[in-house]
């Protein structure tokens, strides 16, 4: 017999609506999942607040018994879910994933945050982050590592990996995630998920807007395009003050999920952008697939030079390091950061304001010159990572944080790419390996063309569907 966790994050909204089940009795659901020892294994909160999402769910349940559903509520009203630790939330203690900042609790939301609380959508907990979003695996030295359901000796990946083990695992229908250099892209892929970066600018960084460069969004996790199409209707908009923000779509992202995309000029590269980088044969084996079934679908594949040059890796970096430089350690608290982030503050402590100014520069001009390249096509077809999910602590090294630097790179060859251009990007869950493991392949689009990438997704799950496949102990 199925339960709620079985439905998807549409599915559970569509039963508050039609008062199969109520918002708290969701909430507690799962909660308990949540409390389950051997679940809770996956790593996927920080902090929890189960008592705060039975307050709200207690609100959004009188509302039902009284006025009724507002009108203007959407589909995931009522529907749980959580907020990444980065996201400072009012009155509940945020780490971003620091045992620097281990007792901290903000006075105020952000945006995210409000919007989520706005939609009506409880959140159970704050999800496991590594230190302030940086590394592409999730191993905070505040909580346990973020692991990925499908074996719990491998990473979910990061940074946005406590969300996406939460959701792979059933702890969460659906969740938000950040993404600089592939932050919910990687965790996707390693947890085999729906993991959607938008453009820049479709979701609002307000109030801190901490990215001067332009690299960080907020994006959607989820088991089902439809669902990370809905969370992201919940998320997108333009705030007084931004300083960039993307067009208003035609109609809810939703929609698009429900149009057909049309035949299609899908150019193709599998050349890491960073040079120098193995590529496991399952990463290539879900490429050709994926090729094959775009080409089956109707759409006309076409090979194409990697479209960002070489050089622009090192100007990718000098703007991580400044930008990992930009989030301090309370004042004495410094030694309790992480040698990853102080190696990488060094690097960005040691870039003067020209040089930092002339690579966000550079990195704008090869931005340029990529999409000019890609503007003939509707999407661009890669893989996600170069391999499966790596083992817990295989790419961290404390003792030599250039090292894990570099392990990282060698990791994500492809995803940070989309966030220099600006352009949306998902990872999709299409291919397995013989030993069970997730391995997601990955679409972008035009800047703003979000709507094209959904529907082509959804196309891509409706001839290939991945939502009843589940790890063990689902």
């Amino acid at each position: 017999m199925s339960q709620l966790h079985d439905l998807t994050a549409l599915e559970q909204g569509d039963a508050v609506r039609n008062g199969d089940v109520s918002p708290l009795e969701l909430v507690e659901h799962y909660a308990d999942r949540a409390a389950d020892p051997v679940r809770a294994g996956v790593g996927a909160f920080i902090t929890t607040t189960h008592d705060l999402a039975r307050e709200h769910a207690r609100r959004l349940s009188d509302l039902l018994a009284g006025s009724g559903r507002p009108a203007d509520a959407g589909p995931l009203w009522g529907v749980p879910t959580g907020i990444k630790d980065l996201h400072p939330t009012a009155g509940v203690r945020t780490t971003f994933g620091s045992a620097a900042y281990d007792d901290f609790v903000p006075e105020e939301s952000d945006a995210l945050v409000l919007s989520v609380e706005a939609a009506g959508m409880p959140s159970l907990g704050k999800t496991n982050t590594p230190e302030f979003g940086s590394p592409c695996y999730t191993e905070p030295d505040v909580a346990p590592p973020a692991v990925t359901p499908w074996d719990s000796t491998r990473t979910a990946g990061g940074s946005s990996g406590g969300a996406a083990a939460a959701v792979a695992a059933g702890l969460l229908p659906v969740a938000p995630g950040s993404d600089g250099g592939g932050s919910i892209r990687i965790p996707a892929s390693c947890c085999g998920l729906v993991g959607l970066k938008p453009s820049r600018g479709r979701i609002s960084g307000a109030p801190r807007y901490g990215d001067p460069v332009g690299l960080a969004t907020a994006g959607t996790l989820a088991r089902t395009v439809r669902d990370a199409a809905a969370l992201l209707d919940v998320l997108a908009g333009r705030r007084v003050g931004d300083p960039f923000w993307a067009p208003a779509p035609s109609a809810p992202f939703l929609d698009a999920c429900d149009r057909e995309p049309g035949r299609l000029r899908v150019a193709r590269f599998i050349a890491p952008v960073i040079a120098d980088v193995d590529v496991d044969a399952s990463s290539v084996t879900a490429w050709e697939d994926a090729s094959r079934l775009l080409e089956q679908l109707g759409h006309d594949v076409e090979d194409v030079a990697v479209p960002i040059p070489p050089e622009a890796v090192a100007d990718f970096e000098t703007c991580w390091a400044v930008l990992t430089a930009l989030s301090p350690a309370p004042p004495g608290r410094e030694d309790q950061l992480r040698p990853l982030t102080r190696w990488l503050s060094a690097r960005g402590h040691a870039v003067t304001g020209p040089e930092f100014g002339l690579a966000i520069g550079r990195l704008r001009q090869h931005a340029a010159g990529a999409l000019a390249a890609l503007a003939p096509y509707d999407v661009v077809l890669t893989p996600t990572l170069a391999r499966p999910p790596a083992l817990v602590g295989e790419l961290r090294d404390d003792a030599d944080p250039a090292r894990d630097f570099a392990h990282q790179k060698a990791f994500t060859p492809w995803t940070s790419a989309w966030n220099v251009t600006g352009m949306p990007a998902v990872s999709l869950p299409l291919h397995v390996t013989d030993h069970g493991l997730p391995v997601g392949v990955m679409l972008a689009a035009r800047p703003a063309e979000e709507e094209l990438l959904l529907s082509l997704s959804a196309q891509v799950e409706a001839a290939a569907p991945w939502a009843d496949r589940r790890p063990p102990g689902w």
